[in-house]
């Protein structure tokens, strides 16, 4: 199964590829394996668990099971950050998971205000539309962006279409001490988002402080959905198909929703991947393209389902 993830052009077959893990093999085997997929399986590891936890961390503080980075607006204002910077000239890795987060967290701040207005935190859909209608203000910004400056078109371009080619272990290395801090936070709030669940009041009789859990839990999302922006572009749906699996499997608990969410992240973005090169073999579809393809139906089913489920 590992030498079958790590193939990269049509001759380097699996046999070679175990080689290289092995520690032998030949040159050209070592080359694909070593330098081309062996980075992009473990960004696209680190994307999907990153991605993964931030939708289950979001439907959990807005108790509403579609909030979803992609949907919300989350990534999107990741998105636009990063490619203002990279407009303005911006290139090293690390200046761009810093701007992706900045922005990410703005996103959030502002999908989480608009779900305590009163009459729309509420209605499920009606937050999806608002967050939609924040993407698509982005999204028309981003192409202002691509048609002041030609010479940085084609890195935006190609960058805000959500890919894992060409990625390399410097970007994950660029992204690892955020996704860690994030990991450390959704510890420290699991048990606290558990209580949550069961009201304000409950919450705070058993010790907990619901505004500062919500803080920490926005602080997680952005960092998690600015990392896995930064590095890999907007990639649309695997925050909502991700913890919906994981909840059908563990139920509404909270707690084993995060800990399914950690292996279900990197195996829906690997196979995603994976599929991208297989369909339009010897080029390779968008991943964001192919996430959304694989999550519309999810967000389907959950909008026609007779009682969306509660948080």
């Amino acid at each position: 199964m590992l030498a079958s993830l790590l193939l990269g052009a049509g001759e380097v077959t699996p046999t070679r590829a175990l080689a290289v893990l092995a520690g032998g093999g030949d040159d050209e085997a070592r080359f694909v394996v070593g330098s081309l997929r062996l980075p992009r399986t473990l960004v696209g590891a680190a994307v999907g668990l990153a991605l993964g936890m931030a939708g289950a961390l979001l439907q959990a503080v807005s108790r509403n099971p579609l909030a979803e980075p992609g949907l919300l607006g989350v990534s999107a204002g990741a998105a636009f950050a990063v490619a203002l910077a990279l407009w303005l000239g911006a290139s090293a890795t690390t200046l761009r998971v810093a701007v992706a987060q900045a922005g990410a967290l703005a996103g959030c701040l502002c999908v989480l205000g608009v779900a305590r207005l009163r009459g729309l935190g509420n209605d499920p859909i009606r937050l999806v539309l608002a967050g939609a209608a924040f993407s698509a203000l982005l999204a028309a910004l981003t192409s202002l962006l691509l048609l002041f400056d030609q010479r940085a078109a084609d890195e935006i371009r190609f960058w805000v279409i959500g890919s894992l080619s060409g990625r390399r272990l410097t970007d994950l290395l660029a992204v690892l001490p955020s996704l860690a801090l994030a990991l450390a936070i959704t510890l420290l709030v699991a048990r606290p988002l558990a209580a949550l669940a069961l009201g304000e009041r409950v919450a705070s009789g058993l010790g907990h402080r619901p505004g500062r859990v919500r803080g920490l839990v926005v602080l997680a999302v952005a960092l998690l959905v600015g990392a896995a922006t930064a590095i890999a572009g907007p990639i649309a749906f695997v925050g909502l198909v991700v913890p919906f699996a994981a909840r059908a499997l563990a139920g509404p608990d909270i707690r084993r929703t995060l800990w399914l969410c950690l292996p279900l992240g990197p195996l829906m973005v690997i196979g995603a991947d994976i599929l991208s090169r297989l369909l339009v073999a010897p080029s390779e579809l968008s991943l964001g393209v192919l996430t959304a393809l694989c999550g519309a139906p999810v967000l389907i089913l959950v909008v026609r389902a007779r009682r969306l489920p509660s948080l």
